[in-house]
C-alpha cells in the first residue's frame, strides 16, 4: 500500500481492488464503531455501482459492527425507475447490503414518488436531522459524485435535488451492464448534492479499475472545479480515496 496526500485528501493505493475494498471496509467499520461508542448510534451513506462490489462484500462480512445501531441512507436513485428494475439502486442495496446485515433503520430515495421534489425535500429533512458519520462513495467516469455530473453545483443549499444525467454518465451505466442501450437510461435522477456529501464527518471514496483512471487524474491533478466534481474532495478534512494500481495509473 502506498499513501500520499493532495490538499486535505488522503490517497491510498493498493495492489488490487480486493485489498482496496478490504481496507475501505475497515475504515468505515472504525468510523461506525467510534460513533456508536460516542453517541450510541451511527449514520452512514452508501453508494452503488460495480466499483463498490468488493468494498460491500468486505463490509457485510465485518462481525465487529453492531449494525442494529446503524441507520443507512443512499446517494441517489433514477427518476421513474421502479424498485424491482434490475438497475434500481434500491434493489442493488437490498441485494448487496441491506439483506445481509441488520440495520436499525434504512431510508430509501423513492425514484417513483408522485412528486419528486417533495421526495427530495422529505429525504433532505431526514439527512438534516442526522449526523452523518461516514459517506461511502465512488467517483464516476466523468468525475461525478453521486449523480452530480459536471458542471456540478458546489454551492446549492439543497441537500437532495433532481439532476440531469449527461451522456458520459449514461454511457457508463450501459457499460456497467445496467441498461441495454443509452436510450434505456433515465435522463434524470434524485441525488444527494455535493454539500450534502461534504457535510459527512468522514468520507470513504472507493475507486478501482482502469476505466476510472482519467477521473482520478482530474480529481487529484486538475483545479478544484465543478467541471470535475470529485476534485472537491480535496477540501474535506477527513476523506480517504482508495485506489488500485489501475485506477491510479495516470497520477
Amino acid at each position: 500500500m502506498e499513501k500520499t496526500q493532495v490538499g486535505l485528501l488522503n490517497i491510498l493505493t493498493y495492489a488490487n481492488k480486493n485489498s482496496l475494498g478490504q481496507a475501505a471496509a475497515k475504515f468505515v467499520s472504525k468510523c461506525v464503531q467510534a460513533a456508536i461508542q460516542e453517541r450510541g448510534e451511527a449514520n452512514i451513506i452508501v453508494a452503488t455501482g460495480a466499483s463498490q462490489y468488493d468494498f460491500l462484500d468486505s463490509l457485510t462480512q465485518d462481525q465487529t459492527v453492531d449494525w442494529q445501531k446503524v441507520t443507512a441512507f443512499h446517494l441517489d436513485e433514477y427518476l421513474g425507475l421502479s424498485e424491482d428494475h434490475p438497475a434500481s439502486f434500491r434493489r442493488y442495496l437490498w441485494e448487496r447490503l441491506f439483506s445481509k446485515v441488520p440495520f436499525q433503520t434504512i431510508h430509501l430515495l423513492d425514484g417513483t414518488a408522485d412528486d419528486p421534489q417533495h421526495e427530495c425535500n422529505r429525504y433532505a429533512y431526514l439527512l438534516a436531522t442526522r449526523t452523518i458519520d461516514v459517506a461511502c462513495i465512488g467517483i464516476g467516469e466523468n468525475g461525478h459524485l453521486a449523480f452530480n455530473d459536471p458542471p456540478a453545483d458546489f454551492e446549492t443549499e439543497a441537500l437532495v435535488h433532481i439532476v440531469d444525467l449527461d451522456e458520459a454518465c449514461r454511457r457508463q451505466q450501459v457499460g456497467e451492464g445496467h441498461f441495454a442501450t443509452i436510450n434505456d437510461v433515465p435522463p434524470q435522477a434524485l441525488s444527494l448534492s455535493i454539500p450534502a456529501i461534504m457535510r459527512a464527518k468522514a468520507i470513504s471514496c472507493v475507486v478501482p479499475d482502469q476505466r476510472k483512471a482519467e477521473a482520478v487524474r482530474c480529481t487529484l491533478q486538475g483545479p478544484i472545479s465543478p467541471q470535475c466534481p470529485a476534485s472537491v474532495l480535496r477540501n474535506h478534512a477527513n476523506a480517504y480515496l482508495y485506489l488500485d494500481i489501475e485506477s491510479a495509473s495516470y497520477v
